[in-house]
C-alpha cells in the first residue's frame, strides 16, 4: 500500500537556498510509491495551522523538509498522536537529525529513509516560558546563546552562520554573568552565577554544538548543563571544546539529569535590568522571557529513523 506522505516544507530554509532540492527529494518520494501533499506556509502561525489539519486527516507521516526549526514546528503538530514524523534535514542546522542518525548532506538518502517507514520511539518535552508553552525535541538554551541568538536575528547581514559570529563577538563585549536560581525536579535548588543554562534533550545544537554530549532523546530525563561564570578569556578558551563535548570536563561545566527543571534569574531588579531579559530559545526558535519549566515526555513522539 502505498504510503500516505504530508510534506511540510520550509521555503526560506538556507535563504531559500534549499528549494532546489525539493523537486529531486520528491521525485524520489513518489518513486518509492508516496503519494505525496506538500505543504508551504505563509508564515510560522499558518505552517503550523496547516501542519495540524494534515495530522488530523492521519497520513503515513508528517515529513518535515527544514533545519531545527522546522522540525521544532512539526514536532507541535505531532507530538501525542500516532501519525509518525519523518525529517530530510536540508538546514543551517540540523543537530536534531543528527542525534537520531539520519543522513545529513543528502536530502536524497533522507527521503529514502522516509519511505522505509520505521518509526522509533522517543521523548520531547514541554517548555513554558513567560505566556508561551510549547514541546521541543532538541535543546533550550538560556543566557549568552540565546542573546547571541536575539541579537543575530536583528542582523541583516552577514548570511548564514556569519550572522552568529558577528553576533557572538559583539554579545561578548557586553555580557555579565546572569544570577540563575534552578531548581531540579521540584527539590534541589542551585543558584550561582552562570554564563548560560542548556536543557537538553538530545545532545547539540547550534549546529554541532555539543552541549549535553551523553543526552538521549529516549530515556525519558533531560540533561541540564550549566557553565558557572567565567572570565571571557576563560570563556573564549573554553568555547571550543563545545563542538566535541568535552567542555563537560571544565571546571565552571556541570550535569545533571532530571525530569524536570525550572529556571529564574535570580538577584536584585537593578542590575538584572542592566543585563537586559534572560531570553529562552527551545530548537533555535524563540519561546519568551524566563522564568521557564521543562518537563520531559517520555515516548511523545515517533520519528521514522
Amino acid at each position: 500500500m502505498s504510503p500516505q506522505l504530508a510534506l511540510l516544507v520550509n521555503p526560506a530554509a538556507r535563504g531559500g537556498r534549499t528549494l532546489r532540492l525539493l523537486e529531486p527529494v520528491a521525485r524520489r518520494l513518489r518513486a518509492g510509491g508516496a503519494e505525496l501533499s506538500v505543504i508551504v506556509g505563509d508564515d510560522a502561525t499558518d505552517a503550523l495551522e496547516r501542519a495540524c489539519t494534515a495530522v488530523s486527516e492521519r497520513p503515513d507521516a508528517l515529513v518535515a523538509f527544514g533545519g531545527d526549526g522546522l522540525v521544532h514546528l512539526a514536532v507541535q503538530a505531532v507530538a501525542g498522536t500516532d501519525v509518525p514524523l519523518g525529517i530530510i534535514p536540508v538546514g543551517t542546522g540540523n543537530d536534531i537529525a543528527s542525534a537520531l542518525g539520519l543522513p545529513l548532506g543528502d536530502p536524497v538518502a533522507a527521503a529514502r529513509t522516509v519511505l522505509r517507514m520505521r518509526p522509533r520511539t522517543v521523548d520531547a518535552a514541554r517548555v513554558r516560558a513567560g505566556a508561551g508553552e510549547e514541546l521541543f525535541a532538541g535543546v533550550v538554551c538560556c543566557g549568552f546563546d540565546s542573546r547571541v541568538n536575539e541579537r543575530a536575528n536583528r542582523l541583516t547581514w552577514p548570511a548564514g552562520m556569519s550572522k552568529y559570529v558577528l553576533a557572538m563577538a559583539q554579545e561578548l563585549r557586553l555580557f555579565r554573568p546572569i544570577p540563575f536560581r534552578i531548581t531540579l525536579d521540584e527539590a534541589e535548588v542551585i543558584e550561582r552565577e552562570a554564563m548560560l543554562v542548556a536543557v537538553a534533550n538530545t545532545r547539540s545544537y547550534g549546529a554541532g554544538m555539543r552541549v549535553c554530549p551523553d543526552a538521549r532523546p529516549d530515556d525519558g530525563l533531560l540533561d541540564v548543563m550549566i557553565l558557572g561564570a567565567v572570565s571571557k578569556g576563560e570563556f573564549l578558551r573554553v568555547f571550543p571544546s563545545v563542538y566535541r563535548g568535552t567542555h563537560v570536563g571544565h571546571r565552571a561545566v556541570s550535569v545533571r539529569r532530571v525530569r524536570s527543571v525550572r529556571v529564574e534569574a535570580a538577584g536584585p531588579a537593578a542590575p538584572a535590568k542592566a543585563m537586559g531579559s534572560a531570553v529562552a530559545y527551545a530548537d533555535g526558535e524563540r519561546v519568551g522571557e524566563v522564568p521557564l519549566h521543562c518537563e520531559v515526555r517520555p515516548g511523545a513522539l515517533r520519528v521514522i529513523v
